[in-house]
């Protein structure tokens, strides 16, 4: 397949505030310090930005905007800015393209999350949030309901393949053992499966830990040419591949007709098609996991294991001593940073940060030794399926 800009633009900088279940501050402040933390990791100063990519929450909620952001920065020169929605490769795909097409040369890309008001309990932040989510309907934010989609297709998955709730558990117990060396994350506590078995049931079959965490923080990531960043501070991390899929069927995740093919195939397809690199060469997995059967179905597209299996397949590639998934002959890593279930709900940008770090040996305790490759998927079942291949 003719793909061009393969290997063409490099993730240089990355910052992140990390991820609290109340912080007290305003998005802008908690998104600026993330853009700011990645361009100096970068070796950069704000004059080198001349691109903006931003995240949009779905459903209306609170974001930051290129503008505010390029305000909070006081940047003097912007050829280029957009604000897609989220999952976070909508972003890093939209910096790619102006990067290559040459509409400008550095793009910084930025991700921030904030609870809502009715679950919030801190002092200083309830003000800040119900100014920021003045308007919005309360239903839309009532714990619990994004699940309700999802929670259906768990049941049919389970239902179809006459699997019980073992691996969703095996999921949310993985992250909970990774997210222990994980200083950003906001559960580091890990879990048994006694505790996952015994938690409050939120939408059958999913439970208190099926469900990612709602939290407050920021993400940003620096994006240049592949040229350009071999004279910077970090080591390289290039993109190789990335994909954002839709099916015709994918207007909303209750108008899939089946399991048997999502978008999260079509994104596994189109990525094949595009990349030079597969599963078999990634050196960890990341699988996201805003509910825990997104984890499984990821699994399954992406070819670690046939459909209907992925519970069997966490089974039987399970280290038992310390309560993780090592996946296939080579032992890989499934979700190292936690995931969302236990790092906190970043629609993403918490993968392609710890893919990033992996790849630039600089993940700590949780470092998976001599990482190249990694073959990453996002999003969820339905209309926001993406992916990306990243190497060193």
């Amino acid at each position: 397949m003719r793909y061009p800009i393969r290997d063409a633009v490099a993730i240089v900088g990355v910052g992140s505030t990390g991820f609290s279940r109340s912080s007290a501050r305003s998005m802008l402040d908690m998104t600026t310090e993330a853009a700011i933390t990645a361009i100096l990791d970068a070796g950069l100063t704000k004059n080198d930005i001349d691109g903006l990519a931003g995240t949009m929450m779905i459903a209306g909620a609170p974001t930051v905007s290129p503008m505010e952001m390029g305000a909070a920065l006081g940047l003097e020169r912007v050829t280029y800015f957009s604000h897609a929605p989220v999952p976070i490769v909508f972003s890093l795909m939209d910096a790619m393209a102006a990067v290559y097409s040459g509409a400008c040369e550095t793009v910084l890309i930025f991700h921030g999350v904030f609870r809502s008001p009715r679950i919030s309990k801190s002092a200083g932040g309830d003000a800040i949030r119900a100014t920021k989510f003045a308007g919005l309907s309360a239903k839309r934010w009532m714990p619990g309901l994004a699940g309700g989609d999802y929670a259906a297709w768990a049941k049919r998955y389970m239902e179809v393949y006459g699997v019980d709730r073992e691996g969703l558990a095996r999921v949310a117990v993985n992250g909970r053992s990774w997210a222990v060396d994980n200083p950003l994350a906001v559960w580091r506590e890990p879990i048994d499966f006694d505790t996952y078995y015994a938690a409050r049931m939120v939408r059958e079959p999913l439970g208190l830990f099926d469900m990612d965490t709602p939290v407050d923080g920021a993400d940003a990531f620096v994006i240049t040419t592949a040229e350009r960043a071999r004279d910077l501070a970090q080591p390289a991390v290039l993109v190789h591949a990335a994909s954002s899929c839709l099916l015709d069927r994918n207007a909303d995740c209750g108008e899939l007709l089946d399991l048997d093919r999502t978008a999260a195939d079509l994104v596994a397809e189109d990525l094949r098609s595009k990349s030079e690199l597969w599963v078999d060469d990634s050196d960890f997995c990341i699988a996201y996991d805003g509910f825990s059967i997104i984890a499984l179905n990821w699994l399954e597209s992406f070819g670690w294991c046939g459909r209907g299996e992925a519970s069997a397949f966490l089974c039987d590639n399970w280290d038992n001593k310390n309560e993780r998934a090592r996946l296939g002959a080579r032992g890989v890593p499934l979700n190292p940073h936690g995931g969302s279930l236990s790092e906190g709900g970043t629609q993403g940008s918490g993968h392609l940060r710890e893919s990033v770090v992996q790849l630039r040996g600089q993940a700590g305790a949780r470092q998976v030794p001599d990482a190249k490759a990694a073959v990453v998927a996002i999003g969820g079942l339905y209309m926001n399926a993406q992916g990306v291949v990243l190497r060193r």
